[in-house]
């Protein structure tokens, strides 16, 4: 063979072995749309760390720009609260959201967000990655064709903000109070005049005296909204949501079609942005808690011991009640309780401590 053809149509390898020419194959970008309950512009759900908009951009440099997601805020595609039946039809393929939105589906999903006295944020994962509380989160959400994924957290929320101090559970009768899903219920049993505002409502209505009280989430996201300047007494204890999960659902078809290593990577970032959420929380909240309390005339208080022990018992009557109507709640119940009572006698050994005897204040 005439040597400068043979040295054109093969390669040959630094051991002297013949290689085969490298074959170049094209693969294709797969493209999705992302709903969400959440404003296009909202600190911490759509916008920065660990946020919606994050995720998607750490999955679109995770599969070199094979899956790239347009994200779409709420109002912008579709209403907020759209977005789980929207990504059950496959009209989108994705929403981001808090699983508790969703409760008129199935009451479960409350568990997979947060319920009252729950798990806090390193217990929440526990159950779900290692506890079999993923496992049972999918099986609810596949008769409605939907793979649900954690993607975030806020960590232990507040009780919320009260423009008179709380001292006795009759001080609740009557009050008017901003406070959304299972909570509501709760201090509705109490004698509390539960109103549900979307945030950008809050303010205005606390300053007007439409309403006495108001929870949102944390320090950060509660003084973007100026609740300092119409309430000074900051309560806590997270009986209400110890710790708030955000959720990614994908339509199940649209899962399927994924090959395995766009599905690893989604797996992935969502467990990420999972993680790296909370902490911006940890962070953020640390800081502006200094500022309320040193700088904003803020009053920070734990709500007295009985009222949380009637916030307790009306709590277990709620969920008690809904685990009766619907075996696959009592199914998701019994697991995540379970699971607590166990994670619980671990933290007296080691969280406990640390909070007692070795923490500085």
């Amino acid at each position: 063979m005439d040597r400068r053809r043979f040295m054109a149509t093969t390669t040959l390898g630094s051991a002297g072995v013949l290689a085969a020419p490298a074959v170049v194959t094209a693969q294709s970008t797969i493209t999705w749309r992302m709903t969400s309950f959440y404003g296009p512009n909202a600190a911490f759900y759509s916008t920065g760390p660990g946020s919606a908009k994050d995720l998607i951009e750490r999955i679109q440099a995770m599969s070199n720009g094979r899956l790239r997601i347009q994200f779409f805020g709420a109002g912008e595609l579709i209403p907020a609260a759209e977005g789980f039946d929207a990504v059950s039809s496959g009209i989108v393929e994705c929403n981001y959201a808090n699983a508790y939105f969703w409760t008129g589906k199935s009451f479960a999903a409350q568990y997979f967000t947060a319920v009252p006295f729950g798990l806090n944020f390193q217990g929440l994962n526990g159950w779900m990655y290692d506890g079999g509380g993923l496992a049972l989160w999918r099986e609810v959400y596949d008769r409605f064709n939907l793979v649900p994924f954690l993607c975030g957290n806020t960590g232990v929320q507040m009780t919320g903000w009260f423009r008179r101090p709380i001292e006795t559970v009759e001080d609740l009768r009557g009050l008017k109070m901003r406070i959304p899903g299972l909570a509501g219920r709760v201090y509705q049993a109490l004698g509390v005049d539960v109103r549900l505002l979307p945030a950008g409502e809050i303010f205005p209505a606390l300053e007007r005296g439409v309403i006495d009280a108001a929870e949102f989430v944390g320090p950060y996201l509660d003084r973007q909204l100026g609740l300092q300047r119409v309430a000074k007494n900051y309560y806590t204890t997270g009986w209400h949501e110890t710790a708030t999960a955000s959720e990614l659902i994908v339509n199940k078809a649209a899962w399927n079609r994924l090959p395995n290593d766009l599905k690893a990577i989604v797996e992935n970032a969502t467990a990420a942005c999972n993680v790296i959420s909370e902490a911006w929380c940890q962070k953020n909240n640390a800081e502006a808690m200094e500022d309320l309390v040193r700088n904003q005339g803020v009053i920070a208080r734990e709500l007295p011991d009985a009222v949380v022990a009637r916030l307790r018992a009306e709590t277990v009557k709620v969920l008690d009640e809904a685990s009766a109507r619907d075996p696959i709640v009592k199914r998701v119940a019994d697991s995540f309780f379970a699971y607590k009572a166990k994670y619980d006698q671990w933290a007296a050994f080691s969280e406990v401590p640390y909070h007692t005897k070795i923490r500085v204040s």
